[in-house]
């Protein structure tokens, strides 16, 4: 089919790569921007989106990501996503937002326009700064943390110790409006109950003994800009009532004065804990757990991530100067995937240093690895899951499998099904079961 003129004139208006889709995916026209990224518009014509940005041989949603498209032909709006594409600079985190245009006289949906923005939220291969990974987990927060960044709602970081709550708080922080504003955290974990409070709100000079001078708080310094607060699980009880206070009132006074002072932050927070429970518990206030939990985002652990572990380790090799230099041989990483990880991200860090420095010829082996990583593996005390616990049903873990395969193989179907064993006919039938889920 062909676009309309004034379909085509907007598509050219735009800064950003676009094009325009048919419904079965097919791309009929691209804007200047886009051919400047993805090639000539000759060559584009007619293929299908998903082959160009994703090298994918099925649409999106049955390689197991949101597909924008479907979305938008289902609900008849706008629909927007975080996608890795492919672009000669190697694959990038990118806004997709879709635009489905109707008929004058219906809503019948004739093609839809996609518009690609650059994401510079985190890199899906190692590039030695910032978020790396790219596994759908990864992905999912991060898609959250891009919606809530622009707005000023209050953020609640949720995620095993170690999972890079603090890096994804700053990571909000800059991508906010407050971005040139100061961000200031808070570590709230061993906090006696005046010393949190004087550290929030700042005291006066006289205020207790030993404060000679007077002192701003952190609500002060976080003046225009981001109050983190780390491990907000761990506030004293006593304590939660005034920071509530301030997040009700939006004012505060320092210890020992009477003078309020306006509050102007975008508070975010992290924790480890089940704050749900400890609510039931009476250890964690309700009133304060539903000022915290506006928009909460979960950090998925290392170990529910496998397919970050190799870019993780490339970027922190990167940081250590080491990047050109040492090098993590078959055996260690196949070591390091089979471990569970419980101190997460802050774990592979530190054993990626150590190892850097027991590795003389630039080449890491399991050897190099603590004792703990290597009995893991070998299968000696693995122990089995007491009763059903892990267990899944059967269907579901080969549906969550196929998705995985659809998501990273490059071939064909063909060359899929040679992989996993079967047949191409077998394979289809599979994709028919997952695609009517």
């Amino acid at each position: 089919m062909e676009i309309s003129q004034d379909a085509a004139a907007i598509l050219n208006c735009l800064k950003d790569p676009a094009i325009v889709l048919s419904r079965d995916y097919q791309i009929l026209a691209a804007n200047r921007a886009y051919q400047a990224v993805y090639g000539h518009a000759g060559s584009l014509r007619k293929r299908h989106c998903y082959q160009v940005s994703h090298r994918y041989s099925v649409p999106c949603d049955l390689a197991g990501e949101s597909c924008p498209l479907k979305q938008s032909l289902e609900t008849g709006d706008n629909s927007q996503v975080l996608h890795i594409h492919h672009t000669p600079r190697g694959e990038e985190y990118v806004n997709v937002e879709m635009w489905p245009v109707k008929h004058p006289d219906s809503d019948e949906i004739l093609y839809f326009i996609e518009i690609m923005r650059p994401s510079s939220v985190a890199s899906a291969n190692a590039r030695g700064e910032g978020l790396v990974g790219r596994s759908p987990a990864f992905q999912k927060a991060l898609a959250l943390v891009q919606r809530v960044a622009p707005s000023d709602a209050t953020v609640l970081l949720l995620g095993e110790s170690g999972t890079g709550k603090e890096l994804l708080a700053e990571t909000v922080h800059r991508l906010s409006k407050r971005a040139a504003g100061p961000f200031v955290p808070l570590e709230c974990t061993g906090l006696p109950d005046a010393l949190f409070e004087s550290e929030l709100f700042g005291y006066i000079k006289g205020a207790f003994t030993g404060a000679a001078a007077d002192k701003p708080g952190l609500v002060e310094a976080a003046q225009g800009g981001t109050l983190f607060l780390d491990e907000v699980g761990d506030i004293p009880l006593s304590e939660q009532v005034k920071l509530l206070r301030l997040l009700e009132t939006r004012r505060f006074r320092r210890v020992g004065s009477t003078v309020w002072h306006d509050a102007d932050f975008r508070l975010v927070c992290a924790t480890h804990r089940d704050l749900t429970a400890m609510v039931a518990a009476g250890e964690f206030r309700e009133d304060l757990y539903y000022r915290l939990n506006v928009f909460d985002v979960d950090l998925p652990p290392l170990r529910e991530r496998r397919e970050d572990l190799e870019p993780l380790i490339q970027s922190m090799l990167a940081r250590l100067s080491m990047g050109g230099r040492v090098r993590f041989s078959t055996e260690a990483l196949a070591a390091l995937s089979r471990y569970r990880f419980p101190g997460n991200v802050r774990e592979l860090r530190n054993l990626v240093e150590r190892a850097v420095l027991l590795a003389d010829d630039g080449v890491i082996r399991e050897v190099h690895l603590p004792q703990r990583v290597r009995t893991s593996t070998s299968g000696a005390t693995t122990q089995p899951p007491v009763g059903d616990a892990g267990l899944v049903p059967l269907a579901e873990a080969e549906a969550a499998y196929l998705r995985r395969a659809l998501a990273i193989h490059q071939g064909d179907r063909k060359s899929l099904a040679e992989v996993l064993g079967i047949s191409e006919r077998a394979l289809y039938r599979k994709l028919a079961t997952l695609k009517a889920e």
